[in-house]
């Protein structure tokens, strides 16, 4: 693992002791990569998110969609077909 060092100024640093104290984190490193990890994931679903919004339409989403679904999930996973 690397070592990164950072400076903060104190109020930051008092926000961090805090949080680290409050959720039961051990050490300010955990906290700040549990920070890093869900930024990760806030810019994946972001990339996901426009992806999709400049794909082309798909197929109505029916009834019909949702029942086809439930019959599939109520097969064995043997037997099941991909869409």
């Amino acid at each position: 693992m690397s070592t990164m060092n950072i400076s903060l100024p104190e109020s930051l640093k008092s926000f961090v002791d805090e949080q680290v104290f409050q959720r039961g984190y051990g050490t300010s490193s955990e906290y700040v990569r549990e920070l890093i990890r869900k930024d990760q994931d806030r810019q994946q679903l972001r990339g996901l998110l426009i992806e999709g919004a400049e794909s082309d339409p798909g197929a109505p989403v029916t009834p019909d969609y949702f029942e086809a679904l439930r019959q599939q999930v109520r097969q064995p996973r043997k037997a099941r077909v991909k869409p």
